[in-house]
């Protein structure tokens, strides 16, 4: 059996299923709150990419170098990624640097209800779309309508901030990068699906490829002075931290999990699952952060959550007829 199903060998797969899901769920509400919080200790944006990608590296390239040994198996990047090059340096590039580089760049000029809103709640936009463009998928009227909703809610969240982005404020630039943020992470699910590749050799991937593309530059650039950073002045506490939340939990656990969870409930009640997500850690941000919970913001999450109730509500009937296993892989 293979090695990227075996996490899962001790669970019946509806208890593994369900397992992912409550992960997913439960990480992405951490990742928000915990990135909101982190922009205010010191480290730059660009630092907590750096720690999140070196702290994922240290647990997952020996494990992609173990997969890559087995015979037969695809290889690229010195035998560190499990995928061949192609699809490797994609998934990299959209979900891991960019990913990265863009969500916590967006923690440190908007709070995270703005995030709660722009990134989980589009998710289901882009990855339409996309999915569209990409793959062929067709849009239902229920789909289409749901879509709508998701639109307006964002706007509710975030058209204020860009109605006056020339009046100095700089709410809208967060605004913006969550929503690119939200972009990169779709894109990367079309083609995890497109590729049909597994949990493990996707996460392994985009890792293996950031850890040898953006780790050297970006330490090279802070040695030579070129841009910020607050490395040199963080305590071990803080980067330690990092590393293993950053990097063990959102990228490790959290990627795996989700892609677990597309396999086995497939992308429709996936996404239904992971509409959760805005409204547990905008409320997660009220409750920690003392973030404000207008009525703007309210909205938005109503909107934003009902459209992705709305746009798989039919879909989802068909989709528990199909068995788990034809939805295998990372079929976002």
């Amino acid at each position: 059996m293979p090695a990227a199903d075996r996490p899962f060998l001790r669970l019946s797969p509806s208890a593994a299923g369900l397992a992912a899901a409550l992960v997913t769920v439960l990480v992405w509400t951490a990742f928000i709150v915990i990135a909101r919080a982190s922009a205010g200790h010191g480290l730059m944006p660009l630092d907590i990419a750096f720690l999140r990608i070196l702290g994922a590296a240290v647990v997952l390239l020996p494990w992609g170098w173990r997969l890559t040994r087995a015979p037969g198996s695809a290889r690229s990047l010195g035998g560190l990624s499990p995928l061949p090059l192609g699809p490797t340096a994609a998934l990299g590039v959209f979900g891991g640097v960019a990913y990265a580089m863009l969500a916590y760049a967006g923690f440190f000029f908007a709070p995270a209800a703005h995030a709660s809103v722009l990134m989980p709640g589009s998710l289901p936009l882009w990855t339409a779309l996309l999915a569209v463009a990409l793959l062929g998928d067709r849009l239902t009227p229920r789909r289409i309508a749901g879509l709508v909703l998701i639109v307006a809610g964002d706007l509710i969240v975030g058209g204020s901030s860009l109605l006056h982005a020339f009046d100095g404020g700089e709410l809208w630039k967060g605004d913006l990068l969550f929503m690119g943020a939200a972009f990169c992470w779709g894109t990367y699910a079309v083609l995890c699906r497109r590729h049909r590749v597994d949990a493990v050799r996707a996460t392994i991937a985009i890792i293996a490829f950031a850890a040898l593309s953006f780790l050297p530059a970006y330490a090279l650039l802070v040695l030579a002075g070129a841009v910020p950073s607050g490395l040199g002045q963080a305590s071990w506490g803080l980067i330690l931290f990092q590393m293993a939340f950053q990097g063990g939990g959102s990228v490790v656990v959290s990627g795996i999990a989700f892609t677990a969870m597309v396999g086995h409930f497939g992308p429709v009640r996936s996404t239904m699952i992971t509409a959760l997500v805005p409204g547990l850690s905008a409320l997660s941000a009220v409750f920690f952060l003392n973030e404000p919970l207008h009525a703007g913001l309210l909205a938005g999450l109503a909107l934003v959550t009902g459209g992705i109730l709305l746009g798989v509500q039919r879909q989802a009937a068909a989709a528990a007829a199909v068995p788990p296993a034809t939805t295998k892989g990372c079929n976002a």
